[in-house]
């Protein structure tokens, strides 16, 4: 058995910020990661920082932003296109993020990482969560990991599920939380509408999963898609041009700069991807869900609670339907001729991901099990429609969340779908205020010994809100301090001395409090 003050596992951007805020103050650290690659999704085609207000996360996000800046600053110079691509730092290549975020890990001589593991047990004693064993993916070496605190900081949840803790699966019904847009929803993301078929009652089901795709423009960079991946259907794709003829590929009703709109797509079938450009010649490349042919819902049926084998067969499945969609657009002959043209001036980079055929690695888990944490975010913490006792502040506070609310769809395409799929919840900035995260939404209820700053304690429509990278670097930093504290005071970690995590995480960059007092 190997010792440590704290292990983490997930290494997403919220558990490397786990990691380094709790090796900077002292302590030992074990990060496992299952996949060959830290980052998680920052460094696997999310190619954008999903945040709408730079003032509101600091700290270790900062950090990171500002090394990406230096990183184009240095190879291409202050006047260069990629230095104005790299907005700041906060747009870059995979490989970009990669490479920092492995800096950033490889300067803290007190963490030892362990790529390429798997979770397969959580040992607890007495309600405390003790050990972990995980096993190399290519010998199956198992190797048993103990710490003062762990930290799930994966995107599933897997360890706090496998020690016993409580959790949520799904959506939560209206009356559950009082939530207007909670349960099964037709919403209408330009006029701000319920539509017919809104019933808001509970489900099991989750939000599309995709791949966060990076293409790129450079011909000489380009691995070009030359035949369609195996068992690809067309047929899987040709709804997309009743959505063209429909008129549902234009332009949107109110344009916002981020949010992937490419004026020139509009109005052909590139519209069924969103295109951010990025340094390099590459860009961002999200599979939009506005269209009815969205073809990904409900093809993460059983994902969470599978096995490695399940997962990674829904993994292929996944990859095999983004690849088809890509060479449907690039060389199917009832795609118009001009719109072709368009698709195939994107490709897959040479230059990244190197060791899986230029593809990403992740799978974009927008959310999996939430914690039943000793808080529960609701719909009436993160939006203005709060019930009146609400106001979005919490006398724990250790971030401040501020992206809108968006939630992809649940459902394909039913018969008397016309307007958009069942469960979308599209950037609903103008319900959206600035709001605390407090520290009880990452404390199990029960079982202690565990900090979740990824999957942690939300409804489904708060999730998603808080589950974007640089929010949960916030809460992983928050995560590494509050490990440090529980360890030095020898105390539960739903015990540690709130002052002093503020005071910390205050003295580290972090934003805790909104400016003025938003309701």
């Amino acid at each position: 058995m190997s010792t440590f003050d704290v292990v983490v596992v997930g290494g997403t951007p919220g558990g490397l910020a786990t990691a380094i805020a709790a090796s900077r103050l002292g302590r030992r650290v074990v990060l496992v990661e299952h996949q060959a690659h830290l980052g998680g999704l920052s460094a696997s085609g999310l190619g954008k920082s999903d945040i709408e207000d730079r003032r509101m996360i600091g700290g270790l996000f900062q950090e990171f932003v500002g090394r990406v800046r230096g990183h184009y600053l240095e190879c291409d110079g202050p006047g260069s296109i990629n230095r104005e691509l790299c907005r700041d730092g906060y747009y870059y290549e995979p490989s970009v993020a990669e490479a920092v975020f492995e800096a950033m890990v490889g300067e803290e001589p007190g963490i030892e990482v362990l790529r390429s593991h798997r979770l397969l047990s959580v040992r607890c004693d007495q309600g405390r969560a003790r050990e972990i064993t995980v096993s190399e993916r290519g010998s199956g070496r198992a190797r048993t990991l103990s710490g003062r605190v762990l930290v799930d900081a994966t995107y599933e949840g897997d360890l706090y599920a496998m020690a016993g803790a409580a959790f949520r699966l799904g959506r939560e019904s209206r009356e559950e939380f009082g939530e207007p847009h909670a349960g099964v929803v037709y919403f209408d993301y330009e006029s701000h509408e319920f539509l017919p078929g809104t019933t808001g009652g509970a489900d099991v089901r989750l939000p599309a999963y995709t791949y966060r795709l990076c293409l790129t423009t450079d011909p000489a960079n380009s691995a070009v898609l030359e035949a369609p991946p195996v068992g690809y259907d067309r047929a899987r794709y040709l709804p997309y041009l009743d959505d063209l003829g429909a008129g549902r590929l234009g332009a949107p009703r109110h344009y916002v700069d981020g949010w992937g709109y490419c004026p020139e797509h509009f109005d052909t079938l590139m519209r069924a991807l969103s295109v951010t450009p990025l340094p390099n010649g590459k860009a961002d490349v999200n599979i939009n869900p506005r269209p009815l042919a969205f073809p990904f819902a409900e093809e993460n049926a059983g994902y969470v609670e599978g096995g490695w084998t399940e997962r990674e067969e829904i993994c292929r499945r996944h990859r095999d339907l983004t690849l088809g969609l890509l060479f449907f657009l690039q060389n199917d002959p009832d795609v118009p001729s001009a719109h072709r043209v368009i698709a195939r001036g994107y490709h897959l980079p040479l230059d990244e991901f190197t060791d899986n055929g230029h593809f990403p690695f992740q799978i974009y888990v927008r959310e999996a099990r939430r914690l039943r944490g000793r808080y529960t975010l609701t719909e009436h913490d993160v939006t203005r429609l709060g019930d009146g006792r609400r106001t979005g502040r919490h006398h724990d506070a250790i971030a401040v969340g501020e992206f809108p609310v968006d939630s992809f769809p649940t459902r394909r395409r039913q018969p008397t779908d016309d307007r958009v799929l069942e469960g979308y919840l599209g950037m609903l900035a103008s319900l959206t205020r600035l709001y605390q995260i407090p520290y009880r939404i990452m404390v199990p209820e029960q079982l202690d010994g565990v900090l979740v700053p990824v999957a942690a304690s939300a409804s489904h429509v708060a999730y998603s809100s808080i589950r974007m990278e640089p929010t949960w670097m916030a809460m992983g930093q928050a995560a590494g301090v509050a490990a440090h504290l529980a360890i030095e005071g020898d105390c539960a970690c739903g015990d540690v001395p709130l002052g002093e995590l503020q005071r910390l995480l205050v003295a580290q960059g972090q934003v805790l409090d909104p400016p003025g007092k938003e309701e």
